[in-house]
């Protein structure tokens, strides 16, 4: 069954499965690999994605309920201004490690920072509790995040 998505700001059509997960469709049909697959179920946010500005978790998000909807994935986060200040404080605080779950942490971040610009710790603590680092550079994360959050205050 053919899908128009809107991804990135461009309007893709792809033939799957109503049900068919938005991760496969960006992984195995659009080729994709910025968004990661971590456990199928929603509950380790490495496949986090934007919709509508909104972070969602990809792997359980079927391609029938994306009508009209903007996905942002990884690969355009960084062309918003929120989104590059994430990234950029992400190098500066030095967050990753293994970088696995990086690209999912960067999507919630970015989410959370575009509806509250200076969020305290037990809120991003909140934003961010869906998003598990194996690594444990939770500290190095809010870091960067508080970081992205005063460089809008002085920019």
């Amino acid at each position: 069954m053919n899908h128009k998505l809107k991804i990135n700001g461009t309007e893709v059509q792809v033939d799957v499965d109503p049900d068919t997960p938005l991760l496969w469709v960006l992984r195995d049909v659009l080729g994709m690999t910025g968004t990661k697959f971590g456990c199928g179920m929603a509950l380790c946010g490495a496949c986090t994605v934007h919709m509508n500005g909104n972070a969602v978790r990809s792997c359980i998000m079927p391609v029938s309920a994306l009508a009209g909807a903007e996905i942002t994935t990884i690969e355009a986060v960084g062309n918003t201004p929120v989104g590059k200040r994430v990234q950029e404080a992400w190098l500066a605080h030095e967050v990753v490690q293994c970088g696995y779950c990086q690209a999912g942490q960067i999507m919630s971040a970015t989410a959370l920072l575009q509806t509250n610009s200076n969020p305290n710790d037990s809120e991003i603590d909140g934003a961010m509790a869906g998003n598990i680092c194996r690594c444990g550079t939770y500290a190095r994360i809010r870091e960067a995040i508080k970081s992205a959050s005063e460089s809008r205050a002085e920019g």
